[in-house]
């Protein structure tokens, strides 16, 4: 080291050479200044984008946190929400809701049952999907972004409510979606093999996005991949298997392979797209790790129930896609709540038998936030620094 050739009393050379080194490690370990979020998923991060289009879900969604229905289909919040927490943001406005929005901090396009490719369903058939796919969610963005510089330049109110045209280049674009690509597979029937076959689709159209939010000036990406899919309960109560078919955490084994060889690809594209893009830094978090751990071992995470729906109606799995959590029927004329929530949530890893409660969200956020998951490993705070490709 340069500073050991210095004509200095050793305990001067010493204490030199230590700062210098401190010196290192400090600039190695400064936080991205994130000035807004762009967020991009389906119902596991939607903060009320499909509840703006077609309808707010009722309580007792929302009751945990919110105390009243917050766009969310989960009893509180979603690792989203404590992602905006932790980089000092309110929580994401769903772009779409018009009441009461503020996107100074960014815009959330997820909407619940959003899908990489589009789907030849509605969300009233039986495994149907929203139209607002990925694409969809782009060109949402692109509109955004060109209108919120126009009005930015307004002045007044609009520069309380938009982002500076220069918080896109300097804002994380996080990503959520896929995992209704592979239901919908099952859902019309498909083996495992062939919901296989088109993953190179989903991930090509993925690739494209990311591209397109790049030539958009977006530089920093947080890509989860997906979930077990095989161990929600709408998924065990719709197409039932033998104990055989089931692992020991009670989960389907093929649909698990099926995410498992999704997120492969999928990591697999990360690593190709970091190569043509120079200038991003693209973290892919492991969160189906994460949920799978605590499914698998929920007593030693301090949870109770795991594959079975805290809110519904019925079955093995407290699951009724007819009866919902929060559906209601008359009886002796009167409404009557029938889709009813378990007294604690806190101890329950799945909430209505798709999504998460807040409590098992919270959980995976505190495992995911410091990066130990990620690749390459660094927290959710440094996630603008670049791969060392």
């Amino acid at each position: 080291m340069e500073c050991l050739r210095l004509r200095l009393p050793k305990s001067i050379i010493i204490f030199v050479c230590l700062w210098i080194v401190a010196s290192m490690t400090v600039s190695g370990s400064d936080r991205c200044d994130f000035k807004a979020i762009f967020n991009y998923g389906d119902s596991n991060s939607d903060t009320g984008g499909l509840a703006a289009a077609f309808g707010q879900p009722s309580l007792p969604h929302g009751e945990s946190y919110f105390h009243h229905p917050a766009g969310r289909y989960c009893d509180g919040r979603l690792i989203i929400d404590f992602i905006a927490k932790k980089l000092g943001h309110p929580y994401l406005s769903a772009f779409l809701d018009a009441v009461g929005s503020n996107f100074t901090y960014g815009a959330n396009f997820a909407t619940a049952g959003s899908t990489i490719l589009p789907q030849n369903t509605t969300l009233h058939q039986r495994g149907g999907y929203s139209p607002i796919s990925l694409d969809v969610q782009f060109t949402q963005y692109s509109d955004f972004q060109r209108r919120s510089h126009t009005f930015w330049q307004k002045g007044g109110v609009y520069q309380k409510l938009l982002p500076e045209a220069q918080d896109f280049s300097r804002a994380l674009y996080t990503f959520d979606i896929g995992q209704n690509d592979l239901t919908s597979g099952f859902f019309r029937n498909m083996s495992a093999d062939q919901v296989k076959a088109y993953v190179p689709d989903l991930l090509a159209q993925f690739k494209n996005v990311i591209k397109y939010v790049y030539d958009h000036g977006g530089r920093s990406f947080w890509i989860h991949n997906t979930g077990p899919v095989g161990c929600l309960a709408y998924m065990l109560e719709l197409h039932p298997f033998t104990t055989a078919h089931l692992d020991t955490a009670g989960c389907i084994i093929s649909y698990n392979e099926v995410a498992q060889f999704f997120n492969r690809e999928l990591k697999a594209t990360v690593v190709q797209l970091r190569k043509e893009l120079p200038l991003a830094a693209i973290t892919y978090v492991d969160v189906y790790s994460v949920k799978y751990s605590l499914i698998s071992q929920p007593k030693k995470h301090g949870f109770k129930e795991t594959v079975r729906a805290c809110c519904g109606h019925g079955g093995k799995y407290n699951y009724n896609m007819h009866i919902g959590c929060g559906a209601k029927k008359k009886v002796d004329g009167k409404e009557v709540l029938v889709g009813k929530p378990c007294k604690d949530p806190t101890v329950w890893v799945n909430w209505d038998g798709v999504h998460y409660t807040q409590a098992a969200n919270n959980w995976v956020f505190d495992q995911i936030v410091d990066g130990s998951f990620s690749d390459p490993p660094l927290p959710l705070t440094r996630a603008c620094h670049r791969h060392p490709n």
